[in-house]
């Protein structure tokens, strides 16, 4: 079974500054993405359901991106958050790039649109 990039875009009127906090934030964090976090360092150990997953951040440009590596992922994968203001509407894109297998990537979309969705909620827009 192979690995596949996944590009996906999302459109917010909430400002890079809240997305951003949204996704560095445990107390943020939380509310849209996972049911705990420690954050220790550049470490982040995300939690659902019991299962712990660690990521590091090896990548932080406040308000433009963040660039984690998960430490079980393999070598050229990596989970990323990029936001900008879109000079036409003034609305923020958010841009996440995620990895999965190639039979699940209807499914790893199914659920960064439920979780997007859920940021939305959380960040006002």
């Amino acid at each position: 079974m192979s690995r596949v990039r996944i590009d996906m875009e999302f459109i917010f009127k909430a400002s890079p500054s809240i997305i951003y906090q949204f996704l560095t934030m445990p107390e943020c964090l939380v509310r849209w993405f996972c049911d705990s976090v420690d954050i220790s360092e550049d470490i982040y150990t995300f939690e659902w359901e019991g299962s712990p997953e660690d990521a590091e951040l090896i990548d932080d440009i406040e308000e433009e991106r963040l660039r984690f590596k998960w430490t079980d992922a393999e070598e050229d994968e990596f989970l990323e958050f990029r936001m900008y203001k879109s000079d036409v509407t003034n609305e923020t894109i958010l841009e996440i790039t995620d990895y999965c297998d190639d039979d699940e990537v209807q499914e790893q979309k199914d659920l960064w649109e439920t979780q997007v969705s859920e940021l939305r909620k959380e960040c006002g827009g």
